[in-house]
């Protein structure tokens, strides 16, 4: 088992910026020997597990209309939105032999704390804590040579309806061997205290809590060689769209739309780089061009956005797909 009586160092970041947090995280796994406790915030956010695919897991329309970052993170497990309603935290650990996925031990001191201010919680199935069936909080663990990170979400005061839009995509547009999310009825820890309380003031009985029962507690500064280490792997990895959409699992996609001048079916095989290795559109439109020379051209493309629409500029869309925008084009390819 686990233990958290050791904990030694305890780091609150301030930043909301998420490719630089999960830096953070992961820097502080390989490069501390001591046992460390964080406690974080993402603002409009989507986290993705390692083993998922990206694509498959977002709302693109949504995501790029509300400019929510979208970010993979090293530990399993389904995709998340985070807000500032939304209090994040993490342990760095030595495991020294204990057993891997032990998340009964790792998620006690929330329950812990929200008994402490008069909130029944309990772990339900493998890493969820529910308060009266409902999730708030969603846990994940990543093994590292002798260390293990544990990091979990609580939905204090998150907008519930942006959770439901930035993570509904219809999965019939993909198939892939990602890992998908598992969609829970979700409630905020808010909506059950007792007393009313900001996100600030439960962030700070957190601490609180955590000092009682590590006496030993250190509260640590980071120094220059450490913010210049996390600030590499913020812009070398997490900030890029290799790490976070790149590194999705080998799929097909596919999509149909019926336009007023005719239908249009779009199929691609994409790499487990994210890149297109084919494409193919279908359908009852009438076009002047071959649509073969679209279809070449997009081999080798990153499903992404910006690298299909520049692909898609280089062409008069009205020859090849009549009636059709390059726009209407471009969204039927997520």
């Amino acid at each position: 088992m686990l233990k958290l009586g050791e904990i030694m160092k305890f780091i609150n970041l301030t930043s909301t910026n998420p490719y630089y947090n999960l830096a953070f995280e992961e820097y502080v796994l390989k490069n501390f020997k001591e046992d460390v406790f964080l406690l974080w915030q993402n603002d409009n956010t989507i986290v993705v597990g390692r083993n998922q695919n990206t694509i498959e897991e977002i709302n693109v329309d949504f995501v790029k209309k509300n400019h929510i970052n979208v970010v993979r993170r090293m530990s399993g497990g389904g995709a998340v939105y985070h807000d500032l309603g939304n209090l994040n935290y993490s342990f760095a650990l030595n495991h020294e032999g204990a057993d891997y996925f032990d998340f009964a031990t790792l998620t006690k001191p929330v329950i812990d704390l929200l008994e402490s201010l008069g909130v029944k919680a309990e772990l339900s199935g493998r890493n969820d804590l529910v308060i009266d069936g409902k999730k708030f909080s969603g846990n994940a663990q990543y093994a590292w040579h002798d260390r293990i990170l544990h990091h979990g979400t609580l939905l204090f005061s998150s907008d519930s309806s942006k959770i439901a839009d930035a993570l509904h995509v219809s999965q019939q547009k993909i198939e892939s061997k990602g890992i998908k999310s598992v969609k829970s009825r979700v409630t905020n820890i808010c909506d059950y205290l007792p007393r009313k309380m900001s996100i600030e003031a439960f962030r700070q009985k957190f601490i609180e809590l955590i000092v009682e029962q590590n006496p030993d507690l250190e509260v640590y500064s980071p120094d220059k060689e450490m913010l210049n280490g996390v600030e590499e792997l913020h812009m070398q990895k997490y900030s890029t769209w290799e790490w976070n959409f790149g590194y999705s699992p080998k799929y097909t996609f596919f999509n149909s739309k019926k336009f007023d001048l005719g239908s249009i079916c779009a199929q691609l095989n994409v790499t487990d780089s994210g890149v297109i290795e084919s494409a193919k559109f279908y359908g009852d439109f009438f076009s002047k061009e071959n649509v073969e020379d679209i279809e070449k051209a997009l081999i080798g493309t990153r499903h992404e956005v910006g690298a299909i629409y520049q692909v898609f500029s280089q062409f008069k869309i009205e020859d090849y797909f009549h009636g059709i925008t390059l726009d209407d084009l471009l969204k039927l390819m997520f």
